[in-house]
């Protein structure tokens, strides 16, 4: 199978398809390493509201994808910056897509988003404020069974004097939650608002807050996800843990290498593109539990390119990449996304993204792809 693409400058040539395809896999219950997917939202195309309105979800398309995940296996990282949460979807839409995604899948391994994302940083006065809105959440979220993912909250970065103010933020939150949860540490890259986070701007001082978190509240948190696109920095860090909590990782860029770990430990996996590589990741850490490392590797490390083109700075618009292969691949039947998003790359992007999926074997129906691609061309006037 053959599709004409054009280059950077228009020229079209011929692109033969490389007909590779993912072995289907199951991760087992005990798999060798947990492993959420950062899970994408469906859109509503015929919705009447404005893209810089309330979001207008395809809930059937949406909950279809999660049945997806949870059939590889996969754990669901709901409601996180994959879902275009804060960047499209408000605290009163995640809250729904938490409900929906408890009664759909009431069973499977699902931990959600709770932030501060229903109070503006412009509105927030103090730390009591901040402390209010992550309450607001955590009870929300609970009273539906819910397990929680406390994220960085942009709130309390500008509202915060000095690194005592995270530790006292953060054990007050921890104190309400009647589980262990996972922390998120999320970079700036993915989200400007939060630079300084941790009330420093440095990595190792920072990293020292986090920690002084996590040791004063160690019975509270299951682990953490650190999303710094930096290998020597999760793996600095992971060795600080405390017995018993978890590093998993999200770093997009070197996942593969950190989920094998080393002599000294190993991170899980929290990652948004896994919500495209899901089959290569139910796959490869399946082999991992087998004691294969080298298909562990053989089949996630080609997948590496295509995963840094899609996080490619600007990082904060990697969700384009994911909806678009989401799309490419049957799980919805458009490319619109909330707010408009899917105009946040080029076009030579969505052609290399084409190549490179196609080139690992993530193109379940390459006959659909080559379909959509021509229908993408055509709206760019190719």
């Amino acid at each position: 199978m053959t599709i004409r693409l054009p280059d950077e400058k228009g020229k079209f040539s011929d692109y033969r398809l490389s007909g590779r395809t993912i072995p289907s896999a199951r991760l087992p219950a005990d798999a060798a390493r947990i492993v959420f997917s950062a899970a994408h939202v469906v859109a509503d195309p015929f919705a009447a509201c404005e893209p810089s309105g309330p979001a207008a979800v395809d809930w059937t398309a949406t909950m279809a994808f999660r049945r997806h995940l949870d059939s590889l296996g996969l754990g669901i990282a709901e409601a996180m910056d994959t879902a275009q949460r804060g960047m499209g979807l408000d605290w009163p839409g995640a809250l729904e897509l938490i409900r929906r995604t408890k009664a759909e899948l009431p069973d499977a391994l699902v931990f959600n988003g709770c932030g501060t994302d229903q109070l503006a940083p412009a509105d927030a006065r103090d730390l009591d404020d901040v402390r209010r809105a992550y309450f607001e959440q955590v009870e929300a979220i609970q009273k539906l069974g819910g397990r929680l993912i406390v994220m960085a909250s942009r709130a309390l970065a500008a509202v915060t004097a000095s690194p005592d103010d995270y530790v006292s933020v953060y054990s007050d939150v921890l104190a309400r939650c009647d589980r262990p949860v996972v922390l998120h540490w999320l970079g700036e890259m993915f989200d400007p608002a939060l630079a300084g986070y941790w009330g420093a701007d440095a990595f190792e001082p920072a990293m020292e807050t986090a920690l002084a978190v996590i040791a004063e509240n160690a019975a509270k948190v299951d682990g953490i996800k650190i999303s710094l696109l930096d290998k020597d920095k999760e793996i600095a860090m992971r060795r600080r843990l405390p017995a018993g909590v978890k590093m998993y990782t999200g770093d997009d860029f070197n996942y593969p290498e950190l989920i094998a770990g080393d002599e000294q430990g190993h991170s899980h996996a929290l990652l948004g593109i896994f919500d495209p590589l899901a089959p290569a990741a139910a796959y490869a850490v399946a082999k991992l539990g087998e004691g294969d490392g080298k298909a562990f590797r053989d089949t996630l490390d080609p997948t590496v390119p295509l995963a840094r083109l899609i996080f490619r700075a600007p990082t904060q618009h990697y969700k384009t990449g994911v909806v678009f292969l989401a799309w490419l691949n049957g799980f919805q039947d458009h490319f619109i996304m909330l707010g408009g998003a899917q105009a946040m790359r080029p076009l030579p992007y969505f052609v290399e993204a084409f190549k490179l999926a196609d080139g690992c074997g993530l193109l379940r129906d390459p006959d659909l792809a080559i379909q959509r691609m021509r229908k993408l061309l055509a709206l760019y006037g190719a």
